[in-house]
């Protein structure tokens, strides 16, 4: 049951932004507008230039901002900000993203009638609310790995043998436990929060909720998924340059398979995921998709930038704040 004062907040909604100023605005309008139970907002901001800190401090003076002198990444900002939390519960909250109909009270309703979770999540929408299947993904497995490879989780999105990653043919309309709910709009008690340590700081972006829900279940839980809860996730608005993010993705893909890949399976993981640009590269050439080939081909090129995946030695020394 919650355990309610009138100091303290149910729900501690961390957001974490890097130069998405209108849609961050817009995201924590939708939370103050949306959001009943009692909660506090804490935004790290990772050292915008576009004035994102300024204008939250202007129009948000009671909620929490931590204006960061440098880029943290994802993982280390919502630590940071997950030391400030006082709430019950914690809810990671991409800036990308608009809160729709009361979604995270139901959220905190959602998991205090399913306990035993202690992960939970909600459906996603794009900006014309369409379904955006990413809320949720299976581990990863050699079957899928090969799938991805050959192209036949594209080829058969829907189906649920050649797309298991994706959960495909499931268009999130039931309750369901998954492996892994997304960093988008992620909640978790706080206290399991800390028995877990947060985010493994060597997973600087991608990968990180993947290994926290994987090292979750290792602890017992079982997280769940419920269409009841939906919100816009309009889904990468800080990247702009796809190659970029694709070779971020893949050193955190990597990162993922070493931490969590064992045995025989590993090596082979391993093969099959350095193979993935490279395949992709070939069908969208074959294909005649002229810039997703040529998009491609720079990821197989920079192979040398994320065949180690992400370092495991990232420092973690504290980070100081400028005023806002």
């Amino acid at each position: 049951m919650l355990n309610i004062t009138s100091s303290d907040p149910v729900l501690s909604i961390v957001v974490v932004s890097y130069n998405t100023r209108e849609m961050t605005l817009e995201c924590l309008r939708s939370i103050v507008a949306e959001t009943r139970i009692p909660y506090e907002v804490i935004v790290v901001d990772n050292d915008s230039n576009d004035g994102s800190a300024e204008a939250i401090a202007a129009e948000f003076p009671t909620f929490v901002l931590m204006a960061e002198t440098e880029n943290h990444g994802f993982a280390k900002a919502n630590n940071i900000a997950a030391q400030r939390a006082r709430g019950e519960y914690l809810l990671l909250l991409n800036p990308d993203t608009v809160v729709l109909d009361g979604a995270l009270d139901k959220l905190v309703s959602f998991a205090e009638r399913r306990p035993a979770a202690r992960i939970w999540g909600g459906r996603t929408l794009y900006g014309d609310r369409s379904l955006n299947v990413t809320n949720c993904w299976r581990r990863m497995t050699l079957w899928g790995l090969t799938s991805q490879v050959l192209g036949l989780n594209s080829i058969f999105r829907d189906s649920a043998i050649f797309n298991p990653e994706g959960y495909g043919g499931w268009p999130r309309d039931t309750e369901r436990e998954v492996d892994i709910v997304t960093g988008c709009l992620l909640l978790i008690r706080r206290s399991f929060w800390e028995e877990l340590g947060g985010f493994d700081l060597c997973f600087r972006m991608y990968g990180e909720e993947a290994d926290l829900c994987l090292r979750a279940r290792a602890y017992g839980a079982r997280p769940l998924m419920t269409p009841g809860v939906e919100i816009v996730h309009y889904k990468g608005a800080s990247e702009k340059v796809r190659a970029d993010k694709l070779v971020r993705l893949m050193r955190g893909k990597i990162s993922l398979l070493d931490v969590h890949m064992t045995g025989l399976a590993h090596p082979v993981g391993r093969l099959l995921l350095s193979l993935w640009p490279l395949s992709r590269a070939v069908y969208s050439t074959l294909l005649g998709r002229r810039e997703s080939a040529r998009t491609w081909r720079e990821v197989w090129s920079r192979r040398g930038e994320w065949r180690d995946g992400w370092p495991r030695d990232i420092a973690t020394s504290p980070v100081t704040a400028k005023a806002v």
